[in-house]
């Protein structure tokens, strides 16, 4: 899998501090489901508007 744990700084759950987290052999950041969430959620905002401006009312 080529997984690797590391210490992430930031804030989770209104609590700042140093996290393990694990990374790709990349050296990317994997998220966690609550962060994918929310950037699926963006995503689908962005096209949604992208569709709006291009005179489409999307049905989401």
């Amino acid at each position: 899998m080529q997984l690797f744990l590391g210490v992430w700084q930031g804030s989770r759950e209104n609590r700042d501090g140093y996290w393990l987290r694990w990374w790709d052999e990349s050296g990317n950041l994997l998220l966690w489901g609550t962060e994918q969430v929310e950037q699926e959620r963006q995503r689908t905002e962005q096209l949604a508007a992208q569709l709006r401006a291009a005179g489409i009312e999307p049905d989401l």
